[in-house]
């Protein structure tokens, strides 16, 4: 290692761990592997810690000047060791302020007492949850060493900004924040790939399930005038138009993934920041049912013309229509944009029982497993397979009564589309009895479990090819 890099009066004041720490931070931040930290990387690495892409470029500027002895506008490993070594200074000072008691220790009620003097007053239990970011070994205190390295590289300039930063941040650690993949929010919004890893992973679940989807929606359409069981309906689909009019209308499903998904999560996770305010305290079932409601009902509004367009296509014959753009075309020309919503008002109401439901119960039962399982901060991924599976299937037992009057309703497959909602769902009632309402829910139950784990691991995957790491 050059004399440029980390000089031996450096060296001296530095013990061994804290030099291989150093080193080993350097070499994290330092992604190009060019021996030196830019702007750039600097940017990157503090939008990790912050999320707020406005602060951060204006931080990572400061501390790259801050450090930057040299003026050559990187930082090479000499400046950065020392750069830390006055950085930790000031962490270290602040810990200690913090510590009242200072046995080396934080406990929740200092956290409290350090909010009170900044005019901030919060209850224990929400300074409980603030511990419960840093405090990676569960006893409930934060020693110097989660405290440091919760803080990282951020050049927080005094002790009213780290408590800024330590209150806003995501709480990564506590089940609450799991509503969907931790690194997908911030912020800043959603980040673009982890946008495209579950674009992508929705779009192999959905296509890995296709024939069972367009099942459904054959039999919810015609099922009531030809009583038929699943497999016959599989042999008349392929005898129609071969194996791949099984795929029939899953083009569109595919292509609505990235905007319905963004839509859902980042509406519900803005409702729960708006709902929970200045509060570190866990937001309530009957909250997490309200938001996820609405996220929901605002999701399905934006991307409804799509679902009339599968919809379509899938109850189609062979050739009726060329694609996706065929379909849409002949819909506007023959029945106006009216017809693009038809089938929206079972579809809303419907989505409010489901979307609250899912996401309620999805995040219920990891609350749940994270209390009883307190030595864990992540569920793992059976866990949440579980979670995801149970809080769907009760969803869609709650909604799907209206899913399948909103499919009958967008394909106009029978004179009983021509009617309202209410009287084509009293018409379904009396002819075919709640049995009639549930008509094709079998194909429907049936791939939740593999929809749910395709999409999982191939997740997983896409994200480590995109280089994301967390």
């Amino acid at each position: 290692m050059s004399e440029e890099n980390l000089s031996s009066n450096e060296i001296e004041k530095l013990s061994d761990d804290d030099i291989k720490r150093f080193e080993e931070l350097f070499e994290k931040l330092d992604t190009n592997k060019d021996g030196r930290i830019d702007i750039k990387e600097l940017t990157t690495a503090l939008q990790a810690v912050a999320g707020d892409s406005t602060a951060v470029g204006r931080r990572a500027t400061e501390m790259l000047i801050s450090a930057d002895t040299n003026k050559d506008a990187v930082i090479n490993l000499g400046e950065f060791v020392q750069y830390m070594q006055q950085h930790e200074r000031k962490l270290r000072v602040a810990f200690s302020s913090l510590d009242r008691n200072q046995d080396g220790k934080i406990a929740p009620y200092e956290v409290q007492a350090a909010f009170a003097k900044l005019s901030v007053n919060i209850s224990l239990e929400e300074a409980d949850q603030l511990t419960k970011k840093m405090d990676k070994n569960n006893d409930l205190e934060i020693d110097w060493n989660e405290w440091r390295d919760y803080f990282g590289i951020y050049p927080a300039r005094s002790l009213e900004d780290m408590i800024d930063i330590w209150r806003s941040r995501p709480m990564i650690d506590i089940g609450e924040q799991l509503t969907c993949p931790p690194e997908f929010q911030s912020k800043g919004g959603v980040s673009w790939r982890h946008l495209v890893a579950g674009g992508i992973a929705g779009a192999v679940s959905r296509t890995a399930t296709a024939p069972l989807d367009r099942l459904k929606i054959m039999l919810q359409v015609y099922g009531s005038k030809m009583d038929m069981k699943i497999l016959s309906w599989i042999k008349i689909m392929i005898k129609e138009g071969g194996v791949r009019s099984l795929w029939r209308g899953n083009g569109t499903s595919v292509i609505k993934i990235a905007p319905e998904s963004a839509i859902k999560f980042g509406t519900y996770e803005e409702l729960k920041r708006l709902i929970k305010g200045n509060s570190m305290a866990e937001t309530t079932f009957a909250e997490r049912f309200a938001a996820g409601s609405v996220a929901g009902a605002v999701a399905q509004t934006v991307i409804f013309p799509m679902e009339v367009v599968k919809t379509r296509l899938a109850v189609s014959k062979t050739g009726q229509y060329k694609g996706l753009v065929d379909c849409l075309m002949k819909i506007f020309q023959r029945e106006g944009v009216r017809a693009f919503f038809r089938g929206y008002v079972p579809n809303l109401i419907g989505i409010i029982p489901y979307a609250g439901i899912d996401l309620t119960i999805y995040e219920t039962l990891k609350l749940m497993y994270l209390r009883n399982h307190q030595s864990r901060k992540d569920p793992g991924v059976f866990v949440l397979l579980a979670c995801g599976t149970v809080s769907s299937t009760c969803g869609q037992l709650a909604s799907y009564p209206f899913a399948l009057v909103r499919t009958k309703l967008q394909a106009q497959a029978t004179d009983d589309s021509r009617q309202g909602f209410l009287s084509l769902l009293r018409n379904i009632h009396r002819k075919e009895g709640i049995q009639g309402l549930y008509r094709g829910l079998l194909p429907n139950f049936i791939k939740v479990l593999p929809a749910v784990s395709i999409s999982y691991v191939v997740y997983e995957h896409v994200k480590k090819a995109l280089g994301i790491y967390k």
